[in-house]
């Protein structure tokens, strides 16, 4: 039942924000900000759970933690983006949420190249010569 909690503190979170926001939009956005990372502190546990699921998985498989960790970062990536995204946006600043955007994009390609590197030339060792 925690998306309760969370959908609950959402909810208290966006009202106090409308009603602050008639008279000081700077507190209102600080708590749309702080309401944002409490929400991220809850999920935190169920995070690290899953990373842990993964993590047995990829040993049980005997693959190569590298990869996981790599996919794991660029997953991270793709969240922390959004969530920066999302406040600058939230905050009237739609130009610079792009730009976070495009840098977590370029910054998941950046991370994927030895991956894709590794697969290509897994291909080619297929193929005859």
């Amino acid at each position: 039942m925690e998306i309760v909690q969370i959908v609950g503190l959402g909810i208290v979170a966006t009202i106090l924000a409308l009603v602050i926001k008639e008279q000081k939009s700077m507190f209102a956005f600080l708590l749309t900000i702080v309401s944002g990372v409490i929400i991220f502190l809850f999920l935190i546990d169920k995070i690290a759970e899953v990373i842990r699921v993964l993590e047995r998985l990829a040993v049980q498989a005997d693959l190569n933690l590298i990869f996981l960790e790599t996919i794991l970062k660029i997953i991270g990536i793709a969240y922390i983006a959004e969530f920066g995204a999302q406040i600058t946006r939230d905050a009237g600043q739609g130009a610079i949420a792009s730009k976070i955007e495009l840098a977590g994009k370029v910054l998941i390609l950046v991370m994927a190249v030895p991956i894709v590197q590794i697969i290509i030339e897994t291909v080619v060792g297929l193929l005859p010569a």
